[in-house]
């Protein structure tokens, strides 16, 4: 039987090399979208045709009550789920000096609440099973700051604590919980950054002298979910080309 991985924001660049890479391994890959998003349907058609048999849930991951009813369905249609994969985020950048409540709540709700509701829904099933891999995405910004990200470096640190902190209640039961930091990937998210920004700001900074390919990062995950990496559990892996080592 092959396992279940639900990959939360999976539409985006990085969640979509992640599915791909899932599916490439045999897993039935499971997305969430936000029930905002009017293109859904055209991105999950569109991966099907190629063959990956992808299915997609509407689910706000900021509110607990709708990642439980999108959970319960997953479940029930799809079955029990083995991975799952915190990938969904948002930025809303400004210095502290004019970050609002609004901008504060709405990235910490998205990129942090959001890890709690979802993982909720999945972890006590994980541990009657005795398997488990919870796989949280945060950020380099979260291990070093960045300027004008008060909102997204304190959601993407907290992720890890939450890593630390449930990897040790679990640990027994043959769940891992870790946490991967990417720096800078080329997704359409870092594409948008200005090109004479990325060339003289932003590249600079990284020793390999590019950006990560989404794909570099979907290994790392699929890595994670294996059965090869059942001791790590607990951790917080850069993969960032070497822009940020501690």
């Amino acid at each position: 039987m092959s396992r279940v991985a639900l990959i939360t924001g999976g539409m985006g660049g990085l969640g979509e090399a992640i599915c791909i890479k899932m599916a490439a391994l045999g897993y039935k890959v499971v997305t969430t979208y936000s029930p905002g998003n009017k293109s859904w349907n055209e991105w999950l058609d569109s991966m099907n045709k190629m063959g990956y048999g992808f299915r997609a849930y509407a689910c706000d991951v900021a509110d607990f009550q709708s990642a439980k009813s999108c959970v319960e369905t997953i479940v029930k249609e799809v079955g029990a789920i083995d991975v799952l994969v915190n990938n969904a985020g948002i930025t809303r950048d400004m210095t502290f000096k004019k970050m609002d409540s609004v901008n504060w709540d709405a990235v910490m709700s998205t990129n942090l609440d959001s890890v709690f509701n979802m993982t909720k829904q999945v972890c006590d099933g994980m541990v009657e099973r005795n398997w488990g891999r919870i796989i949280n995405i945060s950020s380099v910004n979260g291990q070093k700051g960045a300027f004008g990200q008060t909102n997204y470096s304190a959601a993407k640190a907290g992720m890890h604590g939450f890593s630390k902190a449930l990897a040790l209640e679990v640990a027994r039961k043959g769940v891992t919980v870790n946490t991967i930091s990417p720096g800078y990937i080329g997704t359409k998210m870092v594409m948008a950054i200005p090109t004479d920004v990325l060339d003289s700001k932003i590249i600079p900074q990284i020793p390999m002298g590019r950006l990560g390919k989404p794909e570099e990062v979907a290994g790392l995950v699929a890595y994670l979910a294996s059965d090869e990496a059942a001791f790590l559990t607990g951790a917080n892996i850069a993969i960032n080309g070497g822009q940020h080592m501690h």
